[in-house]
C-alpha cells in the first residue's frame, strides 16, 4: 500500500507530456476561500449561474474580455447595494438587507429625536404662561454683546490653523450640525445655514490666500493668483447672495380706496421699433381691458418703426399713437418723448409683447396711494414660451429658468432694502418721480436699472409684488439670447462706472451692496472661462494653482463646496436648482467676457440693440457659430483628461492625488460643456402662436343647438385644446364647425372655429379668422385672466442636489451626442472612434436586469 506508483512508459517517438502544475499556496488560499465562504452547491448560487446572462450582461460575451472583471464588480455592487433585486434568494441579498435595515433603523432614531425636540420647542413656543415685557431697547441692547461677542469667536474659528486631522474633525463637526439643522423649516433654521456656510467658505479662502500660494515659482504664483481672483469674485457674489435673500419681504397687494373718484390717472406706454404687428396687437387689447376707470385711463403705442400699419391699427382699436422724428437714445429716448406728450399721475410701461392681465392696476396701485415717496413698483417678467435653454434642453416647466431666481426670490429680497430694479417692463413709475430726475436715464444701455438707481438717489422708494400679472415671449435663439444678455451686462458695467452705486449720496448701505451685487454678477463671464481652464494649467503645465497637499485640498474645498451648495438650494431650492447655473453662466461667459471688460475701461462705448421677438426656426439645427468657443474649450479639457490619465498611470507616484483631483474638476468641466453645446442645438420652432396650458371652464356648441360644457386644456391665438366630458362620443363631422364659449367675469362670448382632430376625448380645434372686436374679447377671456400667470413660479418642485447633478450630467452628455449626429461628414473617423470609445466606457456602467423565466433542466 505504501509503494510509490510509477506512471506508465513513454512510448518511443511519442511526445513527452507536459510537467503537472504545482498549486501555489496563494491558489490553494484562493480555492479555500470559495469553498469555505460561497457554497457553489447552494441553490442561490445555482439560480445565479442561471440568471448570469441576465443579471451580467456586460459581461457575458462569447469570450472574456480584459475588462469583464471590473465591469463584474461594479455590476455586482450595484445589484447588491444600490438595486437589490426581489427574486434573488435570501442569502444572496443577506448583505443588502442588512445594510438597509440598519440605514433605516438610523433614519428612524434620528427623526424620531427631531421630532421630540421640535415638539419640545414648539410645546414652549405655544405655552399659555404670558410672557414677561421687556422694556423697549433691550433686545438691541442684548444683541449687541452678542454680537461683540461672536465676531471674535467667528474670526479665531476662521483663522485658527489646525492640523489635517483636526480640519477632518472641525468639517465633520459642521457638516453634521447643517445635516440637523436643514431637517428644521423656517428662516431661523436657514440663517443657521448662512452662518455656516460663511463660517466654512471664509475659512477656506483665509487658507487660500495664507498658505496655498508659491511665491518662488512665477508660473505657479501667475495661474495660482488667476484662479485666487476668481474663487473670490466668487466668494464676495456668495456673500452679497446671502445678504441679498437672507429675508425675502414677500410684500402683498395694498388694497384701493372704495370711491373710485380718488383712483388716479395711467398712462400706458407699449413702446416698439421693428416687432411684428401680429406680436404687439394682443398687448394693445389686452391693455384694453384693464379694470380701470376708462375716463382715468390712456393707452399709447410708441412706434419709434414709424410704421402705417400702427397706426391703423392704434386707430381701429381706440387707442393712442406716438411717433418722434429720430430714434435717439433708442427706448429711452421714446420713453422720454412720451412724457412730454401725454399727463397721466402714473406710468405703466409693457414691453411690446407683454400681454397685461385686467387685474394689473389693482393689484399694484394700492401701495402708490398709501405711501407718497413711492417712486417705482415692479412686478415679475414672466413669459408663455420657452427660451433656448428651456426648448433645446426640454426642461419647460419642468426645472426653473435663469430668470426665476431672480423675479421669484432676488427681488423680493431687494425690497426688504428699499433696493427694487426697474426692468423696463411690468412696471408702474410715479411721474413726479421721473420728472425730478430729468426722465429716464440715457447715458447707458440699461436705462431701467439706472432710472431706477437715480430714484434712489433722489430719496423715492421702490416696492416689489412678486405676483405676475404679464406674460411675454422669450427669445426664440440662442444668439438673440446672448445678444440680449450682451446688452445687460454691458450696461450695468456702464453704470457701474458712470454711476457707481458704492459711491455718491443718497443711497443706504444695503441698496448700495444690493445694486453692487448685480453688477457685480454680469462679470462672470472672466471668472467662469478661468475655472474651464484652471485645472490644465496643473495637467497640461505641471503649475501648481493650489500649492499644498492634495489632502488640504480636498479637506478645505470639500466643505466649501458641500456648504453653499446646501444653503443655497435651501434658500433658493424653489427658483432655482443646484448646478443648473453652471450652463447658464458657461454658455454665456465668452461672449459677455468681452464686452464686459471692454465697458471696465471705456463705459461710454456700445450702443442699444432690440432683442427679436415671434421669430421661427424652420428646421433642427446646430449653431456651430455660437457653439465654437465650447468646443474649443471642450477640446483643451478632453487633452487635459488624456494627459492626467497619462500621468496617474505613469507619472510620479507622490502626485497621484493631485491628479485624480484635477481630473475629476476636468471631468465637472466637460460635463458643463457639454450641457452648453446641448443649448447649441437648436429645436425647431415653427408656431408663431404659443400655446398656453391652463384648465379653463369653457364649453362648445354645435350646430345642431346642443352645448356642453366642458375644459380648455390649452389655447393660442390660432387654436384650442378641449376635454370633452365624459360619456359623450362626437365624431369629427360633427364638430367640423362649432362655436368655442368662454366667460369673462359675468359675461359670456362665443368664438366660431372648425374641430380638426378629436383624440381620446379631446377636441383640437382652430379659431375662424376673428375681427378686432371679437380678437379682443378672446384675449381678455384667456392670456387678460386675473388668475392666468399667478400661480406659474410656484410650480416647480424643491431642489434636490444630487438629482440636479444627475440632470447636468445627462444633458452634458446629450450635448456631445447632437455635437456628434451634426458634425460635417469629413470627421466621421474620428466619430466613429469617439462612438466606440463611449460605447465601451459605458460597458462598464451598472445596469438593473430585467429578469425572464429560465426553463428548467437548462444548462447555465
Amino acid at each position: 500500500m505504501n509503494q510509490r506508483i510509477q506512471p506508465p512508459p513513454v512510448p518511443p517517438g511519442a511526445a513527452k507530456p507536459a510537467p503537472a502544475r504545482q498549486p501555489t499556496l496563494l491558489m490553494a488560499l484562493v480555492r479555500v476561500l470559495c469553498w469555505t465562504l460561497f457554497t457553489l452547491e447552494s441553490a442561490s448560487w445555482r439560480w445565479l449561474l442561471a440568471h448570469r446572462r441576465q443579471l451580467y450582461p456586460q459581461a457575458c460575451g462569447s469570450r472574456l474580455r480584459p475588462g469583464d472583471p471590473l465591469r463584474v464588480v461594479l455590476q455586482s455592487l450595484w445589484l447588491v447595494l444600490v438595486k437589490p433585486l426581489d427574486r434573488r434568494p435570501q442569502k444572496l441579498t443577506r448583505l443588502a438587507n442588512s445594510c438597509l435595515t440598519a440605514s433605516s433603523r438610523c433614519r428612524q432614531l434620528l427623526g424620531r429625536s427631531w421630532q421630540r425636540l421640535a415638539a419640545r420647542n414648539s410645546s414652549r413656543q405655544i405655552s399659555t404662561q404670558p410672557l414677561p415685557e421687556r422694556p423697549a431697547g433691550t433686545a438691541t441692547w442684548l444683541q449687541l454683546p452678542m454680537l461683540l461677542v461672536a465676531l471674535p469667536v467667528l474670526a479665531l474659528c476662521i483663522t485658527q490653523p489646525l492640523e489635517p486631522y483636526q480640519q477632518a474633525l472641525f468639517a465633520s463637526l459642521l457638516w453634521l450640525i447643517a445635516l440637523g439643522v436643514a431637517r428644521f423649516s423656517g428662516r431661523r433654521a436657514t440663517l443657521i445655514l448662512i452662518v455656516l456656510s460663511i463660517l466654512v467658505s471664509s475659512r477656506y479662502f483665509w487658507w487660500r490666500y495664507s498658505s496655498t500660494l508659491n511665491w518662488d515659482d512665477p508660473l505657479d504664483l501667475s495661474c495660482g493668483l488667476l484662479l485666487l481672483a476668481a474663487e473670490s469674485y466668487s466668494w464676495l457674489v456668495l456673500i452679497l447672495g446671502y445678504m441679498q435673500s437672507i429675508w425675502p419681504l414677500d410684500r402683498q397687494p395694498c388694497p384701493l380706496p372704495r370711491d373710485m373718484a380718488n383712483w388716479p390717472s395711467v398712462d400706458i406706454y407699449i413702446p416698439t421699433y421693428n416687432e411684428d404687428l401680429s406680436v404687439v396687437r394682443p398687448t394693445v387689447l389686452a391693455a384694453l381691458g384693464i379694470d380701470w376707470p376708462q375716463s382715468k385711463l390712456s393707452i399709447w403705442i410708441l412706434d419709434d418703426g414709424k410704421r402705417d400699419e400702427f397706426r391703423r391699427f392704434a386707430a381701429e382699436a381706440g387707442v393712442g399713437y406716438l411717433t418722434r422724428p429720430d430714434n435717439r437714445h433708442a427706448k429711452a429716448g421714446n420713453l422720454n418723448t412720451a412724457m412730454g406728450k401725454t399727463s397721466g399721475e402714473f406710468i405703466a410701461i409693457f414691453d411690446c409683447d407683454h400681454i397685461p392681465t385686467r387685474s394689473f392696476l389693482q393689484l399694484t396701485m394700492g401701495w402708490f396711494l398709501r405711501s407718497p415717496r413711492l417712486g417705482v413698483l415692479q412686478t415679475p417678467h414672466h413669459f408663455l414660451s420657452a427660451d433656448p435653454f428651456e426648448r433645446n434642453l426640454d426642461n419647460f416647466r419642468r426645472t426653473p429658468n435663469e430668470n426665476t431666481l431672480f423675479y421669484g426670490l432676488t427681488q423680493n429680497g431687494n425690497d426688504l432694502w428699499d433696493a427694487t430694479f426697474f426692468c423696463g417692463s411690468c412696471a408702474i413709475l410715479r411721474r413726479a418721480a421721473l420728472e425730478s430726475i430729468g426722465g429716464f436715464a440715457v447715458e447707458t444701455v440699461t436705462e431701467d436699472a439706472h432710472t431706477s438707481l437715480r430714484l434712489h438717489r433722489h430719496g423715492w422708494t421702490s416696492a416689489y409684488i412678486r405676483i405676475p400679472q404679464a406674460a411675454g415671449l422669450a427669445t426664440e435663439s440662442l444668439s438673440a439670447h446672448i445678444g440680449q444678455r450682451i446688452r445687460w451686462a454691458r450696461g450695468m458695467v456702464q453704470i457701474f462706472r458712470l454711476d457707481n452705486p458704492l459711491s455718491g449720496q443718497g443711497l443706504s448701505l444695503g441698496q448700495r451692496l444690493c445694486y453692487f451685487n448685480a453688477m457685480l454678477h454680469f462679470l462672470s463671464g472672466v471668472p467662469r472661462l478661468i475655472y474651464l481652464t484652471a485645472p490644465l494649467a496643473f495637467l497640461l503645465l505641471h503649475a501648481y494653482i493650489i500649492y499644498a497637499p492634495a489632502l488640504l485640498i480636498l479637506l478645505f474645498v470639500v466643505p466649501h463646496i458641500v456648504h453653499s451648495t446646501l444653503t443655497n438650494s435651501r434658500i433658493q431650492g424653489r427658483y432655482r436648482h443646484s448646478f443648473w447655473s453652471e450652463i447658464y453662466e458657461t454658455v454665456l461667459s465668452w461672449y459677455i467676457a468681452r464686452p464686459t471688460s471692454v465697458a471696465l475701461i471705456n463705459p461710454r462705448k456700445g450702443t442699444f440693440n432690440v432683442t427679436a421677438k415671434g421669430g421661427l426656426i424652420a428646421d433642427d439645427l446646430f449653431d456651430w457659430k455660437m457653439a465654437k468657443p465650447f468646443l474649443i474649450l471642450a477640446a483643451l479639457n478632453l487633452s487635459g483628461l488624456l494627459f492626467g490619465l497619462y500621468r496617474l498611470l505613469w507619472g510620479a507616484s507622490d502626485e497621484r492625488m493631485t491628479v485624480l483631483i484635477s481630473l475629476c474638476w476636468v471631468l465637472y468641466n466637460l460635463i458643463v460643456l457639454g450641457g452648453a453645446l446641448a443649448v447649441a442645438a437648436e429645436v425647431r420652432q415653427i408656431r408663431r402662436a404659443h400655446r398656453v396650458d391652463l384648465h379653463l371652464d369653457a364649453g362648445i356648441r354645435l350646430p345642431s343647438g346642443h352645448a356642453y360644457p366642458c375644459t380648455l386644456l390649452n389655447y393660442s391665438d390660432g387654436g384650442v385644446s378641449i376635454q370633452l366630458p365624459r360619456g359623450l362620443n362626437l365624431t369629427l363631422p360633427e364638430v367640423a364647425r362649432l362655436s368655442l364659449l368662454l366667460r369673462r367675469g359675468h359675461e359670456e362670448f362665443e368664438f366660431p372655429a372648425r374641430g380638426r382632430s378629436i383624440t381620446q376625448g379631446i377636441l383640437g380645434a382652430e379659431l375662424e379668422p376673428m375681427d378686432l372686436r371679437r380678437h379682443g374679447r378672446f384675449v381678455q377671456c384667456t392670456f387678460a385672466r386675473a388668475d392666468t400667470w399667478a400661480r406659474w413660479h410656484d410650480g416647480f418642485a424643491q431642489d434636490h442636489p444630487l438629482s440636479s447633478l444627475h440632470g447636468i450630467v445627462r444633458v452634458g452628455l446629450s450635448g456631445y451626442r447632437q455635437t456628434l449626429l451634426y458634425a460635417p461628414d469629413c470627421l466621421q473617423p474620428l466619430i466613429d472612434f469617439a462612438r466606440g470609445s463611449a460605447q465601451w466606457l459605458s460597458s462598464f456602467v451598472p445596469v438593473t436586469p430585467v429578469l425572464g423565466t429560465v426553463q428548467t433542466g437548462s444548462r447555465p
